[in-house]
């Protein structure tokens, strides 16, 4: 099974696949790993895809990887280049990782924007209080009403559609971009909605 270039796998088992965007390449390991060179394993640090999990993957010696690269990381038996990994936080990341998280977030929303506009279609109430859209920056009781007076009227289609219709909205595909790298940086934050826990 191989990665093509458009990152579709072929195969028909394509979406039974855990992926993770590289952020980082260690091919040396850790350097705060105190053993001698020849026992680290190359190491890498990956953002998943399907929930945003931050990953430190153990890499085969021979694996040809490079940031931004998509790789497998489950189901075990169809892992080529990642022997195995760990979930780690945010702190526990390098300062290159750090820096690539945006962009690594970016590419994973822009990759599947259907299922992040359907945010804005399925966002349902949290409290009698609080709806799931009102955890979104800059998202007062104003803007959650005109997106939800807007889906009544039938589901956004993408990003732009949203712009379009909910007035006040801006850059709605930036919003949930930073409302995920929130959830990502900040481990105890009440409520996740992009970002498993970890565990």
């Amino acid at each position: 099974m191989t990665t093509t270039e458009s990152g579709d796998v072929d195969g028909d088992d394509s979406e039974d696949l855990r992926r993770a965007v590289v952020l980082d390449h260690l091919p040396h390991g850790r350097a705060d790993d105190d053993r001698p060179r020849h026992r680290k394993s190359p190491l890498a640090y990956a953002l998943g895809e399907r929930d945003f999990r931050l990953f430190e993957l153990t890499l085969a010696d021979d694996a040809d990887v490079s940031i931004g690269d998509r790789v497998v990381i489950g189901p075990t038996g169809k892992r080529v280049a990642v022997d195995g990994f760990k979930q780690v936080t945010y702190d526990d990341l390098s300062n290159t990782a750090v820096g690539e998280l945006e962009y690594a977030v970016e590419a994973i929303v822009d990759a599947d924007e259907k299922r992040f506009v359907d945010f804005y279609n399925d966002a349902q109430p949290i409290t009698l209080r609080l709806h799931q859209l009102n955890l979104l920056p800059g998202i007062g009781k104003k803007l959650r009403n005109n997106v939800l007076d807007q889906r009544k009227r039938g589901p956004f289609e993408s990003f732009e559609e949203v712009e379009e219709r909910v007035s006040g909205l801006h850059n709605p595909k930036e919003v949930l971009v930073e409302r995920i790298l929130e959830e990502l940086r900040d481990d105890d934050l009440k409520y996740k909605t992009f970002v498993g826990r970890n565990g």
